[in-house]
């Protein structure tokens, strides 16, 4: 384990100063690129805190990779009726789950 500050709190306190003390400081123009900072910002530190291990387990153990799961998705392996569909469905929903976690959390509430 590292000492503290580890890197979400680096980015946590990064963050925060950017929004609080150089964005009020900052020209209006540069407000966006601030504010677009520190989205990227708060999407790493999600990044970071999210726990892919599972996801990524299940997805080597039924498919191999995210190529091979997408090229048997295409082909119609997994299609409604199929003995894997649910099997399927249930590790895309878990996939989605993770990515929205980070990138963009309030499509989950």
């Amino acid at each position: 384990m590292l000492e503290s500050p580890d890197a979400t709190d680096l980015l946590n306190t990064a963050r925060e100063a950017l929004l609080q003390k150089l964005l009020p400081a900052l020209p209006a123009h540069l407000h966006y690129e601030a504010r677009m900072a520190a989205s990227a910002i708060a999407i790493a530190t999600r990044a970071i805190a999210a726990d892919a291990a599972h996801a990524k387990a299940q997805l080597q153990a039924f498919a191999g990779d995210a190529a091979t799961f997408a090229a048997r998705i295409r082909a119609g392996e997994f299609a409604p009726g199929t003995p894997l569909h649910a099997q399927a469905s249930a590790l895309l929903e878990e996939m989605v789950r993770l990515r929205c976690a980070v990138s963009a959390p309030r499509a989950l509430r």
